[in-house]
């Protein structure tokens, strides 16, 4: 199946939410205010996957622009996952990250999320520390790091 990708509109956004609650326990999940004051953000941009034909929203990425970039939330709809959604998102946001001027991206991920610290390892991020009970139901969070080869 074929995914586009393309930036956020404003009506997105309910969609963008629902996708994250389903995508997140309670305590890591944003809850609106938290999800818009993100997309909100001074040098933040949300890119959106959408289904090939459909228009169908399939997952999204929120990012902050600054150096080293930060990748906010990745969040893919179970029947799009494992279709490449969620590399496509990541690259394209690393490629927009690297026009901005960072030469690395950081992220956060749960120490529990086993296949998203596997999807992040196979993309090129490395392990840079644990920040004990990051998320708001206690649970702790490992800081990934991944260098940004310089436009040519």
């Amino acid at each position: 199946m074929y995914f586009a990708i393309r930036d956020f509109q404003p009506e997105d956004f309910e969609t963008l939410w629902r996708i994250d609650q389903d995508c997140f326990p309670p305590g890591i999940a944003y809850t609106r205010p938290e999800l818009k004051s993100y997309m909100r953000r001074r040098r933040s941009f949300t890119l959106v996957a959408t289904r090939g034909g459909s228009g169908e929203i399939a997952g999204f990425l929120l990012a902050y622009e600054s150096n080293p970039g930060h990748i906010i939330t990745i969040d893919v709809v179970g029947s799009a996952r494992r279709a490449s959604v969620g590399s496509d998102l990541l690259g394209t946001a690393e490629d927009r990250l690297r026009a901005a001027g960072a030469r690395a991206v950081e992220l956060e991920t749960a120490v529990d999320n086993l296949s998203a610290i596997s999807f992040y390892k196979r993309r090129g991020y490395s392990v840079l520390r644990t920040w004990p009970r990051y998320y708001s139901n206690g649970v702790d969070a490992l800081v990934l790091k991944k260098d940004l080869e310089p436009i040519p």
